[in-house]
This record gives C-alpha cells, structure tokens and sequence, in this order.
C-alpha cells in the first residue's frame, strides 16, 4: 500500500507497520530530514519536543542496517535512561520488519547481564553516554564499525555536563559515519559541536509560531513560597488533568512534594534520581498505564518523556531559563493534542520569568487564585505576542477501568492587570490561618471515577475532588540511582 511515507523513500516493510500502528502521514520533521537521511547526508534537526524526531531517525537508520553483518551499525545517544528505553521500544516494534537486533545500554540495570546481551552483537544500540563509556572502556562494545550516529535530545546532553563523554565516544566511531543530530533548541555549544564533528550536514528547522508549542495554553499563577502548595492543590482541584507532571527544582523537593499530594488523596509518584532503576521503571510504567495521575518529577528524571495523554504540565519551582522551560511543557501538548501548561511564581521568580518570556519570545499570561479556588485574570507583559487560547477540551477514554478524562481549563474571570509584585510582603490569600477548608471529602473506595466536571465559579466551599483510589503506591524500593 502506498502512503505518504512510501513518497518519502520509506520501504513497504515499514510502511505496513507504521499504518498497523495507525501512523500514515509523516510529521513536518519526518518530511524534511527522512529524504535527506536516505541519501546519507548529514543532518542538524531542530524541532519542538512531540513532534516526531524518533521516527525521522529510526526509519532511514532500520533501512540503512545490513542484517547480514554482526556488528555494531547504528548507534542513538540519549541523556536519560527513559528516553533510551522510549527510543527502544519504538525501534522494537519496526525492527521485525528487517529482523534488526536492538539493545538498550544505561545505567541502573544490571551492567553483567548487557554484557551477555552485546555477545549477539546488535545492529543498533541505545544508549546513554555514562553506560556507553563503561562498555567502551571494558571492551565490551565495539563501534569500530559504526555507520550511523545519532545524538537525540543534544542540547540537554550538553546541558546536563555530557559534553565530554559525548566527544569521547564520537573519538571511538569510524570519521566515514554518518551523523544525525536532534534537538528543541540549537544554542551555540550545539553549533560547535556539528562543526567539529559532522560532514557538512543539512541544517532543518521546523519553527512554530511561536518558540514553544503552539498548541499549550501557558499561564503563570501567582503565589507565595508559603502558599504554593496549597495553590497547586487547589489548580489539581479545578483542572482535573487526565495525567500531569508536576516539576520540582530538587529530589528532595519532589519526595515532599509528592508525600503532601498522596496524603490529600492524589494517586501520585515521584521520579528522580535517587530511585533504582527497577522502581523508576515500574513508576514510569504505572503512569503510561494511567495507573497513577500525577508525576512528581525533577528535571533530569523526565527529560525527553513521551506519554500519551499528558494533559497539563505543573511547574511547581520555576526552570531556570527558557530552554529548561521549552522541555519542560513540552511533556504535553504533543502529537498535535492540546496542552496546558502552568507555571507557580512567588515575588522572588521575576527576573526568571523575564527571561524565560524573552527567551520563548513570548509573554506568558499571569492568574491569581482567590479563596474559593477561582482563577482570576491578571494580564501579560506589554510586548508579548498573542498565546494560543486553545484548551483541552477533548476526553480520552484508555480502557483502564473505564476512566476518562479531559483538560478543562479555567475560565477568566476579569481583565484586570495584576502583575508579580516586587513588594515582597504583599498579602497572599493562602497565607492566612482563616481560611475556609469548606467541605472537601474524597472517596476512598477503590478505582476512580470516570466522568469528572468542575467548573471555577461560584465554588462555595463544598467541592467533590471526583476520583477516587486512596493513597498511590507504596514507597519501598528506592536505592542510590547513578546518573544515567
């Protein structure tokens, strides 16, 4: 069968997988870099996070392999475990198509049964650089016959302090290789980089109207250090997410984080480094299952996450700059869904909202939330291009217990202008010892319930928190994770 990936140069091997899996037209990614890739060229790609950078990779990389040799032929670098395992699993389900062998490398698992696997020699490995480095320097994997390279996610490999492990290993690969580089932002270490260790490689850049996606509706939510948590709560409260990610700036931040919201009856975990392997697998797991509803997570945890269904995006600690940023809202809103992104800020978070609204060329629209959990408009920077209105309005059924869900976000309530302030004593309504609990019981009995609706006005204290299920999960198993 003929399909628009056929055009592209992609082979009937894959394209009848790709239409079994239901994907028949390619992403504006895929149309520009697949072409390109086939021929052997060298590529820099730059695209928005959920836009379809791994099968732009992997589909000319499954082609390109020669089953017939016993060798190491492709190799995909990763910054975290989650991603090297996401990527293989999407390898995994084309590799039958050629009978390609695909091995996972990173740290966490067991490094003596990798070793029994990378005996029968794989055509493809994915890995991150700490694990990869090991088996280089054990002998235990061989790149001398390398054709093909890809570094996925490069600018937050560089970010998190990569960079020499990166160079080591492209120093182990064959110069004849060819070269494919993929990243949300290109920042000058990034160009170096290509300089330094690509052929003259074709330069794609897939833009949106904007420098973050253009289907995420971003708001920052005004608050205190002292009242956040219960801000975030009462966002949970209203939004009623269908799965969310909920960033923290440090693991210990998380873990509290995360303990407050399964004691107010949230089905949440956390994800950080400070977990086995086993244990993040098995979180990572119960969340793409929808088993848990929220996803307490650091930084380096959730890089590069692709889960279906991730509705809203909390920033419960403000991102350092505009690229953590970029990365981190793109956990939703991908695949062409809608998304909702949520930044808490406290008078002390101004300078880096500055930043990230210059940095995203963009203003970001601010609320305030009042006692009776009412989101109230609050303006945007004076120079800011239009953000998209667009909420999640669609509810997706999973099959896991009937559950369903949708975004559904909050209305404005007036078009006043308030702004963060610099007056740092200012009175925040979370912070006052009166104020109303109302009445706020949760079920406890088991599975949660399906069909949720809530709306933002007229809330008088009584509020169903409408699901079900208790606390999530137990706590046991957590270990000293190394760095991936």
């Amino acid at each position: 069968m003929s399909t628009a990936f056929s055009a592209l140069g992609i082979q009937p091997e894959l394209t009848e997988i790709l239409i079994q899996q239901g994907i028949s037209a390619p992403t504006p990614v895929q149309k520009e870099t697949i072409p390109l890739l086939l021929k052997n060229q060298d590529v820099i790609a730059q695209a928005q996070t959920g836009t379809g950078k791994t099968l732009a990779f992997a589909l000319p990389m499954l082609q390109h392999i020669n089953v017939n040799k016993d060798q190491v032929q492709g190799l995909i670098l990763t910054p975290t475990r989650e991603l090297a395992l996401q990527i293989t699993t999407e390898l995994k389900k084309l590799a039958p198509a050629y009978s390609v062998r695909v091995l996972a490398a990173y740290g966490g698992q067991d490094v003596e049964a990798q070793i029994r696997k990378l005996k029968h020699t794989p055509h493809i490995v994915v890995a991150t650089p700490g694990r990869l480095i090991d088996h280089l320097t054990r002998g235990t994997v061989n790149l001398g016959k390398l054709s093909m390279l890809v570094l996925d996610e490069a600018d937050q490999m560089l970010h998190m302090g990569f960079l020499p492990e990166v160079e080591s290993i492209i120093a182990s690969t064959p110069r004849a290789r060819q070269t494919m580089l993929f990243s949300a932002t290109m920042p000058g270490a990034i160009r170096k980089l290509a300089g330094e260790y690509m052929n003259n490689p074709a330069d794609v850049q897939i833009k949106s109207t904007n420098v973050t996606l253009d289907n995420i509706k971003q708001m920052i939510v005004e608050t205190t250090d002292r009242g956040k948590q219960r801000a975030l709560v009462e966002l949970l409260q209203l939004h009623q997410p269908y799965l969310a990610v909920i960033f923290c700036r440090t693991k210990i931040r998380a873990k509290k984080l995360n303990e407050a919201l399964q004691e107010q009856g949230f089905q949440s975990d956390e994800l950080h480094g400070d977990l086995t392997q086993a244990k993040r697998e098995q979180v990572m797991k119960r969340f793409r299952e929808a088993k848990l509803q929220m996803l307490v997570a650091t930084d380096v945890a959730a890089r590069g996450l692709d889960v279906e269904g991730v509705t809203h995006v909390y920033n419960y600690d403000v991102p350092q700059d505009a690229e953590i940023y970029i990365h981190r809202i793109g956990r939703t809103g991908r695949a062409g869904q809608q998304g909702v992104a949520v930044t808490l800020a406290t008078p002390y978070d101004s300078s880096k909202l500055a930043s990230i609204e210059k940095g995203i060329k963009s203003g970001i629209d601010r609320k305030t939330i009042d006692r009776d959990g009412t989101l109230l408009t609050g303006g945007k920077s004076n120079n800011a291009s239009a953000l998209p209105s667009s909420e999640q309005s669609s509810k997706r059924a999973r099959g896991k217990g009937g559950r369903s869900g949708g975004a559904q976000a909050a209305r404005s309530e007036s078009n006043n202008t308030n702004r963060l302030k610099n007056n740092r004593t200012s009175q925040n309504p979370w912070e006052s010892s009166d104020r109303p609990t109302g009445d706020r019981s949760r079920s406890k009995s088991g599975g949660r319930s399906g069909g949720r609706s809530n709306t933002s006005e007229g809330r008088s204290g009584g509020r169903s928190g409408g699901r079900s299920g208790g606390r999530a999960i137990g706590r046991s198993g957590k270990g000293s994770g190394r760095r991936p």
